[in-house]
């Protein structure tokens, strides 16, 4: 019974870790997959399941990348653009998830297809300030402000004025 119990503290500590998902970025990971997901679910059951496809995409990229950052997976890939990717996708999510939650709202009249409307508009609220936080930090970086690492050119230069 202690080696189970020790087991599932073990799968959930490499699953999630504590700190990342109590900070605003966890938090906003764990709202896109929820509201994505009820969303989709919502989708499933209404009229309006044409739409269907796009809450499925973005619950499951928001549920890799919750992932991925929890298990510090995207430290290992450092050429990989890890905050545009997360830029450009909620960027998209929220614009795509504005227009079918209006498409859902005034064209299908069952509740599942309003409901899913309203869940997709809280989606879109949730991407919007993942999108805005990410930006700020992405314009930070770019002025300078959050960096701490010299420039890699400045080390090269004094390299090369000491090789005569």
């Amino acid at each position: 019974m202690a080696d189970s119990r020790s087991g599932a503290r073990r799968a959930c500590a490499v699953l999630l870790s504590k700190d990342f998902v109590s900070s605003r970025k966890g938090q906003l990971l764990l709202g896109e997959v929820a509201s994505s997901f009820i969303s989709f679910v919502c989708f499933c059951a209404s009229t309006a399941a044409v739409f269907v496809t796009a809450p499925l995409l973005a619950f499951l990229t928001a549920l890799f990348l919750l992932f991925a950052y929890s298990t510090k997976f995207n430290e290992r890939f450092k050429g990989f653009q890890w905050p545009l990717m997360d830029f450009l996708r909620c960027v998209s999510a929220s614009i795509v998830f504005f227009i079918i939650s209006i498409m859902a709202v005034s064209r299908y009249p069952d509740g599942s297809s309003k409901a899913a409307g309203v869940f997709g508009f809280i989606a879109t609220i949730v991407f919007a300030l993942d999108f805005y936080f990410i930006f700020n930090e992405l314009a930070d970086f770019i002025k300078g402000g959050g960096t701490n690492e010299e420039p890699q050119n400045a080390e090269d230069g004094d390299l090369d004025t000491d090789s005569d």
